[in-house]
């Protein structure tokens, strides 16, 4: 009787199981595209619409120029894999939030917030490259659906995501931005390492497509890694954990993301 409940444990968690584009890595899968790109745009209004956003002309025009540049690749990039069928439902926003918090995040569907505070980190439009590609590169890689399948397995028993939020629905959407990598450091999901190790790796294609040099990702990474043991480490650091052979790992990735930029 055990195996055979095992057994069919095991074919459902196969059969909620999809592959990360791309990469081809399998990932649990709980929530279609239309239920994640919907709830992540209702929590992009409320974040959005609490603010402040930033009036400084020059950032805001920064970081859209920036996050055009890298749509652009993206969507050329998926194109070019015959997999465009995986934005659908994409509809990019790109904001700056006045807040000394050191931030960056993408939402599944494309919504793009970053924080001022960490803009002195990026110090330039390369740094910031890096920053919004390894954030885009986690949506379009759907680790945000990734995240919110997990948490709804470990902290609504796996209810489906419209069950979830039809029986507590303060709960669903409080993991949501858990695991959009919304909010304080307290409670935020942790990108797993291999969820890390994609997002690194997209990252440098994208913003080496978007024509910014993917050299400039081992100087910004070092910066962060001088900033973890600090008294109060970036925000950023509490989502992203440092593997500690990520700067070795996007050494030998960067070969490749130089073909692309040699290429634009």
């Amino acid at each position: 009787m055990l195996k055979k409940l095992t057994l069919v444990a095991s074919l459902a968690f196969v059969a909620a199981c999809s592959t990360v584009p791309i990469t081809g890595r399998r990932q649990l899968s709980l929530v279609s595209d239309t239920e994640i790109n919907t709830l992540a745009a209702q929590q992009y209004r409320e974040v959005i619409a609490k603010g402040p956003l930033s009036t400084n002309s020059q950032d805001v025009a920064l970081v859209r120029r920036v996050g055009q540049r890298i749509q652009s690749a993206v969507e050329t990039y998926f194109r070019q894999q015959n997999a465009s069928d995986q934005l659908a439902g994409y509809q990019w926003e790109f904001n700056v939030i006045q807040d000394k918090q050191e931030n960056a995040w993408c939402m599944p569907g494309g919504k793009v917030a970053v924080y001022t505070g960490i803009l002195p980190i990026t110090q330039d439009e390369n740094g910031l490259a890096v920053v919004m590609a390894h954030e885009i590169a986690h949506a379009v890689a759907k680790h945000g659906s990734e995240r919110m399948s997990q948490g709804l397995v470990q902290q609504l028993g796996g209810q489906a995501l419209s069950a979830a939020l039809s029986t507590n629905a303060p709960a669903t959407q409080q993991l949501a931005l858990q695991a959009f990598g919304v909010g304080s450091q307290i409670g935020l999901l942790k990108y797993g390492r291999n969820q890390e190790s994609e997002a690194d790796h997209l990252g440098l294609i994208f913003m080496a497509m978007a024509g910014y040099n993917p050299d400039g990702a081992i100087t910004f990474w070092q910066r962060m890694d001088a900033r973890e043991n600090a008294a109060s480490p970036p925000e950023f650091l509490s989502t992203h954990p440092s593997n500690g052979t990520r700067i070795a790992d996007i050494q030998r990735e960067l070969p490749e993301a130089r073909k692309y930029y040699a290429a634009r």
